[in-house]
């Protein structure tokens, strides 16, 4: 019974920790989970430590929303995100696992004529990039998604707006648990509940970590921890520009399916989907204020139901199952923060908002390409720190109706 057992595991169970690691990665979320899956698999670089202070995919990875699509602002933003789409396009195959993406479509809905204006910006970029983003207007939208209010006695009209095909969901535990399992069978150590309290430098670089079990030396460290960046890399003497906000969601009671897409209303500020189990899950923008404080409010709740019935006023009477919140790191630009830093061996994945989960393959990717390498890959050189010293920064601000 106990082999039986063994062999049903995700992966192995936390063992004692080594005195040395060449890579110690703080964070076993998605990024942190994909940069250790890909320095085995690409790589060969097996020695590998992933260290998470609670549970793995406890962070962002398992409080996000779960889209993932690369219809951005930039041409940057655009290109980097559809690579991440590519790659999740053959995540489930290449990890033997099903990770439920459904490509179903993504829907930003424009309610005014300088919505449309600015939809159609965005898509001529994509476009140029080749990725598959265009402007519909309300004949498309009614095929697209018939349950919506179409009609014109509403607060927000709907005037068209901006579809993107490739755009879907994904369960995002699924994504965890098999990267995390792929990782785990190229060689890496994963170590849940081990918190991270200091990180040791000399001579200008990284050497080690502190923990609560023991002092680990290394010589690399990735820092993936989503909304606490900034105090992870505080114990290194880095300072990132990055504030940190909550951002909330709620999903109904499961329904059976009707919603094929993804909506997002540009002027309300939400955005809608039906996950797997039927549930309907609902969105905002992140909270003004910042806050480590991850308790749910009422206003939200009331704000975003309030505008989804604008929208699916057939929902009127489905009853709220679970209501959350999550982490996110803001950087000034509203893009992320990829990369060295001036302290050498001390590598950053950070300051993506709500951005991040969609970025987790090309993020653990070129990561692992730039610990193997040494070298910074193209695709994220525009995300580098040094952008906030050179004033060469990407800005994402008007990349989504809200912030997903």
């Amino acid at each position: 019974m106990r082999d039986i057992f063994r062999t049903r595991r995700m992966w192995r169970p936390r063992g004692e920790l080594k005195d040395r690691y060449d890579v110690v990665i703080v964070g076993g979320g998605s990024h942190g989970l994909a940069t250790a899956y890909y320095l085995a698999k690409n790589h060969g670089i097996t020695n590998v430590a992933v260290l998470e202070q609670s549970y793995i995919g406890s962070g962002a990875a398992g409080r996000n929303t779960t889209i993932v699509r690369s219809n951005y602002r930039t041409p940057e933003g655009a290109r980097f995100y559809q690579r991440s789409v590519e790659l999740y396009e053959r995540l489930s195959r290449e990890l033997d696992f099903n990770l439920l993406f459904s490509q179903q479509g993504h829907l930003t809905l424009a309610h005014s004529d300088r919505a449309l204006i600015t939809m159609t910006e965005r898509a001529e970029v994509n476009q140029l990039l080749g990725i598959d983003s265009r402007v519909v207007g309300p004949p498309e939208v009614a095929r697209l998604c018939p349950e919506l209010d179409l009609s014109h006695d509403v607060t927000w009209p709907i005037l068209g707006a901006l579809y993107h095909p490739r755009g879907g969901i994904i369960r995002h535990d699924a994504v965890v648990w098999g990267l995390a399992r792929g990782a785990d069978r190229g060689g890496v150590e994963i170590h849940p509940y081990t918190e991270v309290t200091g990180i040791e430098r000399s001579n200008g670089r990284v050497t080690g970590v502190r923990t609560t079990r023991g002092d680990i030396e290394c010589d690399t460290i990735v820092s993936a921890t989503a909304g606490w960046s900034t105090l992870v890399a505080d114990l290194a003497d880095v300072r990132l520009p990055i504030t940190t906000h909550i951002l909330q969601a709620f999903v109904t009671e499961p329904l059976k399916p009707f919603l094929d897409v993804i909506v997002v209303s540009s002027q309300m500020h939400v955005y809608v989907s039906q996950t797997d189990r039927g549930e309907i899950l609902i969105g905002a923008e992140i909270e003004p204020y910042t806050t480590y404080r991850g308790t749910s409010t009422f206003p939200f709740l009331e704000y975003s139901a309030r505008h989804v019935l604008e929208l699916f006023p057939q929902l009127e009477n489905v009853s709220v199952l679970r209501q959350w919140t999550g982490l996110c790191d803001l950087s000034p630009d509203y893009s992320p923060i990829l990369g060295v830093t001036e302290v050498d061996g001390f590598v950053v994945s950070a300051g993506w908002g709500t951005y991040g989960f969609k970025a987790a393959p090309i993020v653990g990717t070129t990561l692992a390409e730039l610990i193997s390498t040494g070298r910074t890959p193209e695709l994220i050189a525009p995300f580098t720190l040094e952008r906030f010293y050179t004033d060469t920064l990407v800005s994402e601000l008007a990349a989504a109706a809200v912030s997903h």
